[in-house]
């Protein structure tokens, strides 16, 4: 009974462990989207169009923590997670034009206090399934009451077209996971190549309408 007692004990203490850990997380991603929010309406103020088409955060649940963890080998303990996993907070930024995603990206990564630690670009080079998204890790510091912890952010920027095309991948991801048939995913490769090139139209009629911006 007293090793039982002193297990539970052990388990009560890691979950409000993590608990902590996880709201320092949430702080940092109410950062980012602040940050977010104020360049938006900082270039609308200034009498250009605002490059951000909407922001959807994202905070994984302790649940998914753990698989990730189990997934990728990581001891489930505060040290190991906070090493080895990046992306327990994200936010996505979907943008109007291409050009947009970089732009923003620009904007965020030279402000002084945030630290741009990864960058994929999976728009310049797209994964063999096609998908198409620019995918940035900074870390910004959260000021605590007694100290500054910095925290990762995944930023994931991409065109409505790109979010369209991996929402309906992510779906039928879901549906026929484990194995998508080799037909649906020539199809998706064609849809992702065939937003990619929407995405280029629409920014040349754009520039064409309004010039380059």
């Amino acid at each position: 009974m007293l090793e039982d007692a002193a297990v539970l004990e052990t388990l009560r203490d890691l979950a409000e462990e993590f608990s902590q850990f996880r709201l320092h997380y949430k702080f940092g991603l109410a950062e980012v989207e602040t940050k977010v929010k104020i360049l938006a309406e900082e270039l609308v103020h200034k009498g250009r169009d605002n490059p951000i088409e909407y922001v959807s955060p994202r905070l994984k649940t302790l649940d998914s923590i753990s698989a990730k963890a189990a997934r990728i080998g990581c001891e489930m303990t505060v040290e190991q997670v906070r090493a080895n996993i990046y992306d327990i907070a994200g936010i996505r930024i979907v943008c109007s034009f291409v050009s947009d995603v970089y732009t923003v990206a620009d904007m965020l990564t030279r402000q002084s206090d945030v630290r741009l630690l990864r960058t994929k670009d999976y728009i310049a080079a797209p994964k063999a399934n096609g998908y198409r998204s620019l995918h940035l890790i900074v870390e910004i510091p959260v000021f605590l009451s007694d100290r500054v912890v910095a925290v990762p952010v995944e930023v994931q920027l991409r065109t409505v077209a790109m979010d369209f095309w991996a929402s309906l991948e992510h779906k039928i991801f879901y549906k026929y996971d484990p194995a998508i048939p080799a037909a649906l995913r020539d199809e998706l490769v064609a849809a992702a190549a065939d937003a990619a090139r929407l995405d280029e139209r629409m920014e040349r009629l754009h520039r064409q309408i309004h010039g380059p911006h």
